[in-house]
């Protein structure tokens, strides 16, 4: 799977719908790869790269729109992309599969991975010096007279093979991440697809939660229909109900559901052409209305999304966000969600900022811009208590504040809205 076919045809970008629509929907795929491959290769300019080899599987989707067996290279590094900041591209590939990705204009080459099976089979110490000759090949060929190269995710000993050869080898993922971090209009409107997509699956959950039902059944339904949807994969298992809402990230289960609880999920689905869609919802189980604690909890949660989400605009520093967030009541703030809002993109992206109290600790200052996309967060849930409510929303920093990705409808009974 890649981003596109062979014989894809180009997309103009859509106008805006409406003034109340300003998510661009439809994209041309050449122009997808093109835009990302740019942005790689002026960040490689930038920081005097000669060279990045890429063994993430999502840095080399984003810098080519190759795609091969996902999950098997998240945790198999034997697969890399050689992108020189100018030069020929070369895709060393699982044997047997070139096949996948040789259509696609942004792959000039390609090879048999150089440590394809190596850890398995005991073979790293021979692999690793072919590895670090024939990249450093690469290197006086393309270099224009630099040395260094960046690895997003490598053994020790391929490290030490292109330090042997002379090249300076660094970790390049924070660098490739921060280039990551604003997105193309193609990414833009891929990202709406996604959410769309992932919308429609929490919609077939809302409508399958009765009493019996079990958290895995549940999960089952959004994780079918994501796939239906066209998208990849769900990177988590965060549904769960009743107290195993309290405290948040309990996994998917065998619990049976019953009637009076709450029922709350995070989608952090990888959904259609590898983008994320990040959304959270808690539903309440009938039959019978929602109880006047849960009520609160759900309305302090909503409270403190939309709070955080009137804040968000571009110049606004991470700091300043961070100390001018919703502030969480005493009793709740234990249980508080990490970050306040994340980045999203083929992933959970940069930047990730935390709340004001543990900031210096998990985050670095920097801007808002247009142009990123970020998961604005909310966990309300009190130590010793049995309910907890998970909200979060996805949006994009315009030039003038935001704009909603996901609209996913809130609890019109959670809310106490209902008449």
């Amino acid at each position: 799977m890649t981003d596109g076919e062979p014989d894809d045809i180009p997309i103009v970008p859509s106008a805006p719908t409406s003034n109340t629509d300003p998510i661009p929907q439809a994209f041309d795929p050449k122009r997808l790869r093109a835009g990302r491959l740019a942005r790689l290769r002026q960040m490689m300019v930038e920081q005097d790269y000669a060279a990045v080899v890429l063994f993430d599987p999502n840095n080399q989707r984003y810098a080519t729109g190759s795609r091969n067996m996902f999950g098997y290279f998240l945790r198999n590094s034997t697969r890399y992309i050689y992108v020189p900041a100018q030069g020929p591209i070369i895709l060393f590939e699982y044997p047997g599969s070139e096949h996948v990705s040789i259509w696609l204009e942004t792959i000039d080459e390609h090879r048999v991975s150089k440590v394809v099976w190596s850890s398995v089979n005991g073979r790293d110490d021979l692999s690793s010096d072919p590895f670090g000759q024939e990249i450093a090949d690469l290197v006086r060929q393309h270099g224009n007279g630099s040395t260094k190269v960046g690895l997003d995710r490598a053994s020790v000993n391929l490290v030490r093979s292109l330090e042997a050869q002379g090249l300076n080898a660094v970790d390049c993922m924070q660098d490739t991440l921060h280039c990551r971090r604003i997105k193309t209009p193609e990414e833009i409107a891929c990202l709406a697809q996604s959410v769309a997509g992932t919308e429609a699956a929490v919609y077939e959950v809302e409508q399958a939660i009765k009493p019996g039902i079990t958290e895995n059944e549940l999960f089952a339904v959004l994780y079918g229909n994501v796939i239906r949807q066209g998208g990849e994969f769900i990177e988590t298992r965060l549904l769960n109900s009743g107290p195993r809402t309290n405290p948040w990230f309990n996994e998917a289960s065998e619990r049976p559901i019953r009637p009076g609880e709450l029922v709350a999920l995070d989608t952090d689905t990888i959904g259609c052409h590898g983008y994320y869609c990040d959304f959270s919802r808690t539903f309440h189980v009938g039959p019978g209305r929602p109880t006047a604690y849960q009520k609160e909890l759900y309305r302090m949660s909503y409270d403190q999304i939309h709070h955080n989400m009137d804040l968000l605009r571009p110049g606004m520093s991470y700091r300043e966000l961070a100390e001018r967030a919703w502030k969480i009541p005493d009793r709740f703030y234990d249980r508080r969600y990490p970050s306040i809002i994340h980045g999203v993109g083929l992933h959970g992206e940069t930047p990730l900022v935390a709340h004001q109290g543990d900031f210096n600790k998990y985050s670095k200052d920097g801007i808002l811009e247009p142009g990123m996309v970020v998961s604005v967060e909310s966990y309300i849930g009190e130590v010793d208590a049995d309910d907890g409510v998970k909200l979060e929303e996805q949006v994009v920093i315009t030039e003038t504040g935001i704009a909603k990705m996901s609209r996913y409808p809130y609890s019109e009974e959670l809310l106490d809205r209902v008449f």
